[in-house]
């Protein structure tokens, strides 16, 4: 029987790339797929959309009151997934805006067979990205310098967003006592992931800024990642 696999989706304000992107997915004809999408009540209408894609699709949604920050949103899907009895094999985490490739999907899955947990890196050999400029690409490089460095972590690519767990690594992982709410939950995950011994592996994506909707990428990011990283230093 072929490998179960639950691709999950945040989302807030999505409501033009969400269609587009849950059909990329299924044209992709990967057996014994789902999507479950998180939504953070977008004032949009994407959960609304989320809802019709259900119908035609194989989607699970997760309709939320507030927005609560991308950490939770994970957090809530991946508790979610894992608490159910037929749980999937593989866990694929994305955004929802296009900036992640569903054709290299069977990249991960097909690299997840021989690690515990797949990341689609920017900056490693065949990797990149486009449409940034350069103050936004000296950020993440920055930031993703920052970490592994303070961390003392051998990944390239810790504040990426498109990953494949195996089931049983994101559940030693503790999703309860997570304490970051925003984007540094990337990190925080990784890191721990390491802590804990598990195979960490990165393939090259290439990452290609929204053509729809706003980036939801502001200077309180970067703050946030600094003291969250300083953080899981100090606890060390």
């Amino acid at each position: 029987m072929p490998s179960k696999v639950t691709v999950v989706i945040p989302t807030y304000d999505e409501k033009d790339n969400l269609p587009i992107l849950v059909g990329k997915i299924f044209d992709l004809a990967i057996p014994n797929l789902e999507i479950l999408v998180v939504d953070d009540n977008s004032p949009d209408g994407t959960g609304d959309i989320a809802q019709e894609l259900s119908l035609r699709y194989p989607v699970r949604v997760i309709a939320r009151d507030q927005k609560r920050g991308l950490g939770r949103a994970y957090a809530a899907a991946f508790k979610s997934i894992l608490d159910q009895p037929d749980k999937p094999d593989y866990i694929i985490q994305m955004d929802a805006d296009l900036s992640h490739n569903p054709a290299e999907i069977p990249i991960f899955l097909n690299k997840i067979k021989s690690c515990d947990v797949v990341l689609g890196s920017r900056y490693v050999k065949g990797g990149g990205i486009v449409n940034w400029n350069f103050w936004r690409r000296l950020v993440s490089r920055a930031s993703n310098i920052y970490a592994r460095f303070m961390l003392d972590i051998p990944v390239y690519d810790l504040t990426g967003g498109f990953k494949c767990w195996r089931s049983e690594a994101l559940e030693r992982i503790d999703l309860a006592t997570l304490s970051s709410v925003g984007y540094n939950f990337q990190i925080e995950t990784t890191y721990r992931a390491y802590k804990l011994g598990l195979k960490i592996c990165e393939v090259p994506i290439v990452f290609t800024e929204r053509k729809l909707g706003s980036s939801k990428f502001n200077p309180g990011i970067i703050l946030e990642s600094f003291i969250k990283v300083l953080l899981l230093r100090l606890k060390q």
